[in-house]
């Protein structure tokens, strides 16, 4: 079972938006999904959450 996903809104600098945006074309996902994977895998890498049961799906 997939997690549930939440909407949020965050404020980012307009230059980092289009890096993101560009990143995220070029990798073959939408703009939401890299930044999701970008915040998990830092997480995972700080190790703040249980990278077992909420990171399986990176």
């Amino acid at each position: 079972m997939k997690p549930l996903k939440a909407k949020i809104s965050i404020t980012i600098d307009s230059d980092m938006l289009e890096v993101l945006k560009e990143n995220a074309e070029n990798d073959d996902r939408s703009l939401s999904q890299y930044i999701n994977g970008i915040l998990k895998k830092d997480l995972k890498k700080s190790k703040n959450i249980d990278t077992n049961e909420n990171l399986e799906n990176i």
